[in-house]
């Protein structure tokens, strides 16, 4: 089935493919707006007239991009990547939430099933290993590099 990429205003992804899901049109099966992709809501259709026609009645939605996607090629959008993606054992981070917000550490140990890393504390004069959650951390300088 042919996927539609249309163009949306910025920060307004999610809001478009609402509207698009909310018409209730047969011939639309699916509208997705990527956290990866500013600008743009993809949307599956059987016909391209469809969309046009109800993109017209939907503020913030601009146009159709010319051409179609197929599932393929969209789809490393469906899954969500971890957190600890691209952080490696040895990476200076600091530390952007919790109660040792601010601090920079040294990255121990990586749980990417949990979505956690065990890290170990600079400005420590104990070395105390604290494990946070992904999301919690900024690499401010890898070894990889």
């Amino acid at each position: 089935m042919p996927i539609y990429a249309v163009k949306t205003t910025a920060s307004q992804e999610r809001t478009v493919a609402d509207m698009i899901m909310n018409r209730e049109e047969p011939e639309i099966h699916a509208a997705l707006a990527p956290d990866s992709l500013t600008s743009y809501v993809m949307v599956e259709s059987d016909d391209h007239a469809i969309i046009e026609r109800v993109l017209e009645e939907i503020p913030h939605a601009r146009s159709i991009v010319p051409g179609q996607s197929s599932i393929t090629e969209v789809e490393h959008f469906l899954s969500p990547k971890p957190d600890v993606e691209g952080i490696a054992e040895g990476d200076i981070v600091e530390l952007i939430a919790g109660p040792f917000k601010g601090e920079k550490a040294q990255v121990q140990r990586i749980d990417e099933g949990k979505d956690q890393v065990t890290v170990e504390l600079y400005e420590a004069t104990v070395p105390i290993p604290v494990t946070v959650r992904g999301d919690q951390i900024r690499v401010l300088d890898s070894e990889e590099r």
